[in-house]
């Protein structure tokens, strides 16, 4: 049984979300997402929540009941009120800056990167230190917050490198003589 999958989707005021077949289409104040809803699970609306059930149990349904919960949760709280990731950049020069629809960074390479943000995201940058990427899908902005990463992941002996906010990097110690 599926801890998560048990539980029911609130739908905040606010919010319309209908069900066609096995798309569900959710309109909020910052946008509009839809999830289409693998066969092997039945979604029932109610006035304001909506339930997820295995239709059979197989392994893949019962696996695939608490992955729909939580992907719809993430569409409700999207569209209600977005997602965010902080990525912070640490090194002598090394900076990022927000230059019409790229982002540019200087990561010690001989040249600067530019990454074109997709649509949907917005990417922010308070500091030049600083890189905050938002929007209204989580897998999106996860992505995009991970592919700048991996221009320059953080390395372990100085923790030069982009890195998430709440990252913890595992410092190791140089080289003794």
């Amino acid at each position: 049984m599926s801890r998560v999958g048990k539980k029911p989707v609130s739908v905040p005021s606010g919010v319309t979300a209908n069900l066609s077949g096995n798309t569900i289409n959710v309109k909020g104040p910052k946008g509009t997402l839809s999830l289409v809803v693998d066969e092997r699970v039945a979604v029932k609306m109610d006035k304001s929540e909506i339930k997820v059930d295995p239709k059979d149990d197989s392994k893949e349904a019962r696996a695939l009941w608490g992955t729909t919960r939580a992907n719809l949760n993430n569409i409700l709280t999207g569209v209600t009120k977005g997602f965010e990731r902080k990525l912070e950049i640490t090194g002598v020069g090394y900076r990022a800056a927000v230059q019409g629809k790229n982002l540019q960074l200087a990561l010690g390479y001989s040249h600067d990167v530019l990454y074109p943000i997709p649509e949907g995201i917005a990417v922010a940058t308070p500091k030049p230190t600083e890189i905050v990427v938002t929007g209204i899908d989580k897998k999106k902005v996860g992505q995009v917050a991970s592919e700048i990463r991996a221009y320059r992941p953080p390395e372990p002996y100085k923790g030069k490198g982009v890195r998430y906010a709440d990252e913890f990097i595992f410092r190791k110690e140089g080289k003794k003589k």
